[in-house]
């Protein structure tokens, strides 16, 4: 096992007062084929810490993946999988934007990029 991480995080800005139903639908719906594909939750975030009503929030899901291995294979089931794109489309009323980036702790870019 790689001890370089690398980090998928999602970004998702939510439509008014849709946040708790769109985390509720991430982690029942979402999270399982994620963690099939090798990815480890660490952590959801809420901005602000508070269920809007009428408002958007900001919902942040950070996962973890073993080095750059662990990204290529995530990557390679999840792209084909139509399973990934259906629920994304089935949630789309619950989201104004939605964002996925990659990140490394600085000390292990070096050795990522070095392929």
């Amino acid at each position: 096992m790689d001890a370089t991480k690398v980090y998928v995080i999602d970004t998702v800005v939510t439509a008014p007062g849709r946040a708790r139903e769109f985390v509720d639908s991430y982690l029942r719906e979402y999270a399982p084929g994620a963690r099939a594909r090798g990815m480890t939750l660490e952590r959801i975030v809420v901005s602000p810490p508070v269920w809007f009503p009428d408002e958007s929030n900001t919902v942040i899901a950070t996962w973890i993946l073993d080095g750059a291995e662990g990204w290529w294979a995530m990557t390679w089931q999840g792209r084909p999988d139509p399973a990934v794109r259906q629920w994304w489309a089935e949630v789309a009323g619950l989201i104004v934007e939605r964002t996925r980036s990659t990140a490394a702790a600085v000390a292990d870019v070096d050795r990522l990029g070095d392929v």
